[in-house]
């Protein structure tokens, strides 16, 4: 019989307003239906032993009930709630939002400031909690920021997307592993033991993945684009960038990813997804009839799949960094 090796299994959740995301963003009157549908997924989650961690803004925040089961959940350890910072959603407001400036990362750090504590306050108001695991809204990370996480409380950032960018920010280069961000490139690891950064899991079809990211990268220039060039290597199966996301990515591509990954060195698996997805017309992206089924089921998928190889331990980033603190020879360096 083959001996099963442990693997740490992280499920993260954007839990936030709908809207659109072709569309503008939306600055008033924010939809949360699909905070109506937390208390069935968190059940589910339970089932297979899953403890997620909910990344809430501050739209959902004010529209989870008082009381009820998403809060007997907190209460009885079996999720984590972190906070999650909209710029258009969260209060003060400074512009109009745009493109640039709903990624957290293109703002005045001030402006962040004022944000995450009117967040904050809300979380105290709201459910009692000072959270310690936080993700920046539409990804990316600075050192300005990372230093006013650690100012107040924050233990784990999870706001690091492997192997993406765009015109607004960039991860490239960044580990895919855990890693404790250096102060002056948090891109990079460093020597502060304040704050884990716990990347969501990224890769490809075929390791090593950093020779893989190049090829994409490539591949991917205005003139291969012209040509296609990565949708042929995608319908080809000689080369696909996965996400390890059940709103995007189908069992049968996440499990390849689960095959590509060497368990030996990147022990853990961190899977994430938006609340809003889980409702038909959430955001436009998951076209489905019943996206909460699709979605379910292709995470019940993986985890059987890694079940077969593997000894799954469930956690949430904040019990990740106490992990991983104690567990050193997993951390990028």
């Amino acid at each position: 019989m083959m001996n099963k090796t442990d693997l740490l299994f992280v499920l993260s959740v954007d839990t936030e307003e709908e809207w659109d995301w072709d569309g503008p963003f939306p600055e008033d009157n924010f939809s949360v239906e699909n905070l109506s549908i937390l208390p069935k997924f968190q059940k589910f989650c339970e089932t297979l032993n899953i403890r997620p961690c909910y990344f809430v803004d501050y739209a959902a925040a004010k529209g989870i009930p008082a009381e009820g089961e998403f809060h007997q959940a907190i209460k009885n350890n079996f999720c984590e709630l972190g906070a999650h910072l909209h710029p258009w959603a969260n209060p003060p407001y400074f512009q109009k939002p745009n493109e640039e400036n709903s990624h957290v990362v293109n703002l005045p750090i001030q402006q962040v400031a004022e944000k995450l504590d009117a967040l904050l306050s809300l979380f105290a108001e709201k459910f009692s909690y000072q959270p310690k695991a936080f993700r920046t809204g539409r990804w990316g990370i600075s050192e300005e920021i990372m230093q006013l996480l650690w100012s107040r409380g924050f233990t784990v950032d999870s706001s690091v997307y492997p192997f993406y960018q765009n015109e607004y920010f960039s991860c490239q280069g960044s580990p895919v592993l855990p890693y404790w961000p250096d102060v002056a490139n948090v891109l990079k690891p460093g020597s502060q033991r304040n704050i884990l950064e716990l990347p969501v899991t990224v890769g490809f079809n075929r390791r090593p993945f950093t020779l893989a990211n190049r090829i994409y990268q490539a591949f991917d220039s205005a003139f291969m684009q012209n040509l296609k060039a990565n949708a042929i290597l995608w319908h080809s199966r000689i080369l696909r960038k996965i996400y390890m996301s059940p709103e995007v990515t189908s069992s049968d591509n996440m499990i390849r990813l689960c095959k590509a990954i060497d368990t030996s060195k990147q022990p853990i698996v961190h899977m994430y997804l938006h609340s809003s997805n889980l409702i038909q017309s959430g955001t436009g992206v998951v076209d489905h009839d019943d996206p909460y089924q699709l979605i379910t089921t292709r995470i019940k998928n993986v985890i059987e799949h890694l079940s077969k190889r593997n000894n799954l331990v469930f956690m949430t980033p904040s019990e990740a960094k106490i992990y991983f603190k104690t567990n050193p020879k997993f951390i990028a360096t």
